[in-house]
């Protein structure tokens, strides 16, 4: 069978084949700590759960509008209204099957050949997956260690031109735990409105945030979702509900036109049972979304002191998130040598920094959503893997 030439430019998630390549060994008894994967490991709260069972018994098994039922538009336009203090209407709200599918219809939308997208690199390897896929240009904007991985200014002044059509941006961050600051965000904005370009600010991470205040672009003057501002969010991380697929984009409203077309033509809708819990989340209890974020600050405390213990490891502590990127190259190893190295001889699953880009090299990502206890146990077997080197 004969594939399109775009498929040769469609990466994936390294993630999952670090999943599988674990999985294999613990089939052959090998006790392995996971921090690969980047989900919660509570379970999504009751209530959440509870409000879905109820949906699925009184009859809402059917399809739903590809753009997201209108009581869940509300709600996220309620809440986006609130967070972000900016107005933000229900039919400037698109609900998708996860957040992946915002930024896959957005690029798919705004980016063609002889375009260019702007992305941060380390990052979540999506958004250069997509933008090969379309045949538009990553320009990737590196996220340095030393700037506490944020964005560099005068190198965004540089790469922006008359062909670019998208800058990306994500924080708090995947891979890096990094935070852009207020100056950072009006310093994206000044360019964004200098030259009429949109962003998408990828906020799932928004309540993952253990010093200072969230922020987002879309607060700024000409920023907002009505204006030049696509917010993706979800479910996923806060509520703990990955496997329930919801997520949403905030857009002008022209644009949520356009990208429910696609849903249309994609998906079709979001399951509608997902939807409903999605409500329940968002206006329902608060208490357990904090107190795992409380839990993953204390374990970030813990991953970040006992990395920097190790001779060969030093570790920059992640503002939100719950992702570490310590740097690696002080041992001598490359990135995928060294995910290799501590799955095989560790009996730890990591992630190469060059899984996030080219950027990445001399980095390995670490997901602290795990217990203190394998937290531990995954540091003793680093430094004991390493010290036998």
């Amino acid at each position: 069978m004969k594939l399109a030439q775009r498929m040769s430019r469609l990466g994936t998630e390294t993630a999952f084949e670090v999943l599988l390549a674990a999985r294999a060994l613990e089939a052959q008894g090998r006790d392995i700590v996971h921090l690969e994967i980047g989900e919660p490991d509570f379970d999504t709260p009751a209530n959440i759960v509870d409000a879905a069972c109820q949906a699925l018994r009184s009859g809402q098994t059917h399809y739903t509008p590809s753009a997201g039922i209108p009581p869940l538009r509300e709600a996220i336009a309620a809440e986006m209204s609130r967070t972000r203090g900016i107005q933000v209407e229900p039919n400037q709200v698109v609900v998708t099957p996860g957040g992946k599918p915002i930024m896959f219809y957005l690029i798919l939308a705004l980016a063609e050949p002889g375009t260019e997208v702007i992305y941060p690199n380390p990052g979540f390897p999506i958004y250069e997956s997509m933008i090969n896929f379309v045949g538009a240009k990553p320009v990737p904007v590196r996220l340095l260690e030393e700037r506490g991985f944020r964005f560099d200014l005068d190198e965004l002044r540089e790469k922006v031109s008359d062909r670019t059509r998208l800058i990306i941006i994500n924080s708090p961050q995947n891979p890096t735990g990094g935070v852009l600051t207020r100056e950072d965000l009006a310093g994206i904005a000044e360019v964004a409105t200098k030259y009429d370009i949109p962003v998408m600010s990828d906020e799932i991470y928004d309540r993952m945030l253990y010093e200072g205040e969230f922020a987002s672009i879309a607060s700024l003057p000409g920023m907002s979702t009505s204006e030049r501002t696509i917010i993706l969010n979800g479910f996923s991380k806060t509520y703990a509900m990955t496997g329930w697929r919801l997520g949403y984009g905030v857009m002008p409203a022209e644009l949520a036109g356009h990208i429910t077309r696609l849903m249309t033509n994609s998906n079709s809708c979001t399951a509608a049972a997902t939807q409903f819990a999605g409500i329940e989340a968002l206006k329902g209890p608060q208490d357990e979304a904090a107190k795992m974020v409380a839990a993953f600050k204390q374990r970030r405390d813990v991953i970040v002191a006992g990395l920097n213990q190790i001779p060969g490891i030093r570790c920059h502590k992640p503002e939100g998130a719950f992702y570490v990127f310590p740097n690696i190259s002080a041992t001598g190893m490359k990135s995928k040598q060294m995910e290799q190295f501590l799955l095989n001889e560790a009996g730890v699953a990591t992630l190469a920094g060059t899984s996030f880009g080219a950027y990445g090299e001399g980095y390995i990502r670490l997901s602290y959503a795990n217990s203190v206890d394998n937290l531990e146990k995954a540091l003793d077997r680093i430094a004991g893997a390493l010290a036998k080197r």
